[in-house]
């Protein structure tokens, strides 16, 4: 703490970066946010960074890089909580969909035979398949009042909300007719709810953009929309789009 307020890191690995500038975007509340809190790093909003002791560490996007990996450690050495912040970190992202063997053919696809002076590539994983996580805050990207929510816990020492439940359950109570049953590969019965099952209200399928819930059952999904009629490799790249390593590697065997 630093006159009673906690030091707060927010570092960007490999991603879009979308979670970042989602604080950004905090216009209204971004004074609030920095009075509140000590912002000791973050390079999207301020250039006098400090690589110091942090009780909060939020940490966008999946390691890609073998200097990823110790730029991810060092953190986790630094910050009392690290976090998971958005998919990529959380989940591995779309950049994670491939298993090893697709990920060496794409990588020789576009580098050929390339030496890396800088840092050696790897294939991209979450955050946690390196350091231990402390809390998950899902999204891509994370949305605007999930991260003040998650903000305001944590400022008063309180854990985050946590999203026990799938996007189904949110869809029964805004009375929605189920997408599955309609025809559409939706992901909801597999995907993390907190998005207010945005997308199945107006008729879309869910894409799964929130990651898997805890305990998703991919096989039975995956059964499930064979039976609809959906091929194999079309309901595999459904639920590696958003999912990355977690459901991919599940279902990679079939």
């Amino acid at each position: 703490m630093n006159n009673g307020k906690p030091k707060i890191g927010i570092y960007e690995l490999t991603g879009c970066a979308g979670d970042a500038l989602l604080i950004v975007d905090c216009e209204m509340e971004l004074l609030d946010i920095f009075t509140a809190a000590d912002i000791q790093s973050f390079a999207m909003a301020k250039s006098d960074n400090i690589d110091g002791e942090l009780d909060v560490a939020l940490v966008e996007g999946s390691v890609t890089t073998e200097k990823e990996i110790s730029e991810l450690k060092d953190i986790r050495e630094r910050a009392k909580i690290v976090v998971a912040f958005g998919n990529c970190a959380a989940h591995g992202g779309i950049q994670a969909r491939f298993d090893d063997k697709e990920w060496q053919e794409n990588l020789k696809k576009v580098y050929g035979n390339q030496k890396f002076t800088h840092t050696k590539p790897v294939r991209s994983k979450p955050i946690d398949e390196f350091v231990k996580v402390d809390f998950y805050l899902p999204g891509c990207p994370v949305s605007k009042e999930q991260f003040l929510h998650f903000l305001t816990r944590m400022l008063k020492g309180n854990p985050p909300e946590h999203y026990p439940t799938p996007v189904c359950v949110t869809c029964k109570y805004n009375e929605n007719d189920c997408l599955l049953n309609n025809g559409k590969l939706c992901l909801g019965p597999l995907t993390a709810d907190g998005c207010g099952s945005v997308c199945p209200n107006h008729n879309i399928p869910c894409f799964g953009c929130w990651g898997p819930v805890e305990n998703a059952n991919a096989i039975a999904e995956l059964h499930l929309l064979k039976e609809k009629g959906f091929s194999v490799e079309e309901i595999k790249k459904r639920m590696a789009n958003f999912a990355g390593t977690k459901l991919a590697d599940a279902i990679k065997q079939l």
